[in-house]
């Protein structure tokens, strides 16, 4: 009982701290609306689920115990967070001179999810802490398997939040009358997140 309570309160507490994946997810639900940012929130959940997988097969251990392996992952979080800012700061408004909005598809929302919660340290950090020092050796397979599959669908149901109120139609509506303000502000945070990521100091 208490493992299960300490896997909950930690995932509960690592969905809710604010990342790349919330900016990433707030990002495809202003610009291009609600099913973007509902795929991409899956994308974040399915980016977990990675995670979980190589824990689960030894892999986290060989990253917890290699410094190097993961400052390439945050390396290249970093560089993937800084050339989606960029893209995202130098874009053209979401929606055209005819008042029509700007569409992703389905795959590339899907996408930015994934490699933004696959390539982000702290989900790394999150997800090989909660299975090498809080959840036991003896613990069953199948709940271990369920503890990454409550890791995943936490995330989901969160970001989903997330999603449904910045595709709200009046917010989004007002939000895309300062699309440029909006492009270079998300852009800015998406950067910034990047650069702090790359030039934090390494885990030698």
């Amino acid at each position: 009982m208490v493992e299960l309570l300490a896997v909950a309160a930690i995932t509960i507490l690592a969905v809710i701290s604010p990342g790349a994946d919330f900016a990433m997810v707030t990002r495809n639900s202003l610009l291009y609306g609600r099913s973007a940012g509902l795929l991409a929130s899956l994308g974040v959940a399915v980016g977990v689920q990675l995670h979980v997988i190589y824990t689960m097969l030894g892999v986290g251990l060989l990253i917890r115990n290699s410094p190097e392996w993961f400052d390439l992952i945050r390396m290249a979080g970093a560089l993937y967070l800084i050339w989606v800012g960029y893209k995202t700061f130098t874009s053209r408004p979401a929606v055209d001179a005819d008042g029509a909005a700007a569409r992703i598809n389905g795959f590339q929302a899907l996408r930015t999810g994934f490699f933004t919660n696959a390539l982000n340290p702290k989900t790394t950090l999150f997800v090989v802490s909660v299975y090498t020092q809080v959840v036991g050796p003896d613990t069953p397979l199948a709940q271990q398997i369920g503890y990454g599959l409550f890791m995943s669908v936490a995330h989901l149901a969160w970001f989903s939040l997330v999603s449904l109120f910045f595709s709200e139609a009046h917010l989004r509506e007002r939000m895309l009358r300062r699309q440029v303000l909006l492009n270079r502000g998300i852009g800015g945070v998406l950067v910034a997140l990047g650069l702090w990521l790359a030039l934090s100091p390494a885990s030698h």
